[in-house]
């Protein structure tokens, strides 16, 4: 009983309970929905008040950009109407001088009318004039005219001589005086060795018995150092020596160096002639870099490629004319770039172009062609710039002059190879080119005789003293001078001497 009542009372109490439950929920949620509708009126006021302040805000915008616009329309209007204003001025400027202009037209018209006029009556009156003349001197117009140019002809050549020789006489004082101060300094700030030209190597042997054993049995080791070197081994009746020839200078040093030691070590066989060589080309080939390596290191030249270093290194072995071709061309760098620094260019690049001139040298002997080209070719092969080929190419006058470097380089070799001492000329060579002076000299009409002296630095031309005079004598020096430039190749200057006398002889009775 008690049970039931408790189950009745617990069921009673959540019915009471979830009807008071339902009744708070529900004023909860009319709570918020009254809060909810409280906040929607008070987002959609602000949201009228945010509309209403944006378009005042944007009204004032709009009022103020047509302001703006307005007054940008007004001052164009304003600069529009000057510029009118200054167009039409100019317009009426243009016109005043177009009238003016037009007057001017029609009066240099009329006075050109009037000149074509008095021209017409004055060629009447030259031409009355000069058929009077003609009367008078009884000669034509063309008979007198060219006596008239003959007669100036004359003089002209005179007073061209005479002035040609005013002329040279200032442009040489200037030019020695610049020239004698760079040549100089570049000259005397160069060391100067020599050495002689050979296309034979002598070698001495202890005793004549060695020459037996260099040709061996049969004659094999002879052969075999010949094919090995490329060298002929001349043995003769020279006491106490063998001769080694051969064009490449590379080759007789290499052979040279080997028979030596052969001679030293006394062991003369075909394996140990082919070991010995082998090792004098060696020694040969780190001989030649270390040379080019020195020659680049002492003339400052930073980067160069490897096979024109050995190259250049080459050139120890070749002479020309009695002159080391290595010892001439570091010769020609240092003044090359003495010249380059007083003249205010590339020191560098003078030096650079001095050392390269004659690397043809080197290899003429295997490649057909003048000795320049071949260079001008192999330091283009080896990436060198266009300025130090050109140098190259025309360092003996072949091609046509293009940058001051070339006319360095180019006086720099002339003055290492005409220097006295520095190289030697065949006697042939040299009485041709005396010959060839004096026919040069002799083919000037008025020329009566023509002698060279002093070995060919100075040449006395004779001419007809009852044909020239002294005018003339200087215009046919000139000419001379200019030919034997343009005709001969010769170190050095040649001196043009004109002498003109006039002799009187008597007999006393």
């Amino acid at each position: 009983m008690i049970f039931a009542i408790s189950f009745i009372m617990l069921m009673a109490g959540a019915v009471f309970g979830y009807f008071i439950m339902r009744t708070m929920d529900n004023s909860r949620i009319d709570g918020t929905r009254n809060q909810i509708a409280v906040m929607l009126k008070k987002s959609e006021e602000d949201s009228e008040n945010l509309r209403q302040k944006k378009l005042s805000e944007a009204r004032n915008e709009i009022n103020k950009l047509k302001q703006e616009a307005h007054k940008d329309i007004k001052e164009r209007k304003t600069e529009i109407q000057r510029t009118e204003r200054k167009l039409e001025q100019k317009e009426s400027n243009l016109d005043k001088k177009i009238d003016r202009l037009s007057k001017k037209e029609d009066e240099l018209r009329a006075k050109h009318e009037d000149a074509d006029k008095r021209r017409l009556d004055l060629e009447e009156v030259i031409k009355q004039q000069e058929m009077k003349l003609e009367e008078i001197a009884e000669m034509t117009h063309d008979q007198a005219q060219e006596i008239l140019l003959k007669r100036t002809e004359e003089n002209s050549k005179r007073i061209l001589g005479l002035r040609l020789k005013e002329l040279e006489e200032n442009a040489h004082r200037e030019a020695d005086r610049k020239a004698r101060d760079i040549i100089l300094s570049a000259i005397q700030r160069c060391a100067v060795e020599s050495a002689g030209e050979s296309t034979v190597s002598v070698v001495q042997l202890p005793s004549e018995e060695m020459k037996g054993r260099i040709i061996g049995r049969e004659g094999r080791n002879i052969r075999t150092f010949e094919n090995l070197t490329g060298v002929d081994l001349i043995i003769d009746d020279t006491p106490e020596a063998v001769t080694l020839s051969s064009f490449d200078p590379v080759r007789r040093e290499i052979a040279r160096r080997a028979m030596e030691k052969l001679v030293t070590d006394g062991r003369i066989h075909p394996a140990r002639i082919e070991d010995l060589i082998a090792k004098a080309s060696r020694d040969i080939d780190e001989e030649m870099i270390a040379e080019g390596e020195n020659a680049i290191f002492e003339m400052g030249i930073k980067e160069m490629h490897p096979e024109l270093i050995r190259t250049i290194g080459q050139l120890k072995f070749r002479f020309s004319y009695g002159q080391n071709a290595l010892y001439h061309s570091l010769e020609v760098a240092q003044m090359s770039g003495f010249i380059a620094a007083e003249l205010g260019l590339d020191e560098e690049l003078a030096r650079r172009a001095g050392l390269l001139h004659d690397i043809g040298k080197a290899v003429d002997h295997k490649i057909e062609g003048p000795h320049a080209q071949i260079g001008a070719d192999l330091a283009k092969r080896y990436g060198e710039s266009p300025e130090i080929v050109s140098c190259i190419a025309s360092h003996h006058d072949n091609l046509e002059i293009n940058s001051p470097y070339e006319v360095i380089v180019s006086v720099a070799d002339a003055l290492s190879a005409s220097r006295p001492g520095a190289r030697r000329e065949s006697v042939d060579a040299y009485i041709k080119r005396l010959e060839q002076l004096e026919e040069i000299s002799k083919s000037f009409e008025n020329v009566t005789n023509a002698y060279a002296i002093q070995a060919g630095r100075e040449v006395r031309v004779m001419i007809s003293a009852n044909k020239t005079d002294d005018g003339s004598a200087h215009k046919i020096a000139f000419d001379i001078a200019r030919k034997i430039e343009a005709e001969m190749k010769y170190p050095g200057q040649i001196k043009v001497n004109v002498y003109r006398e006039t002799k009187a002889t008597e007999v006393a009775k």
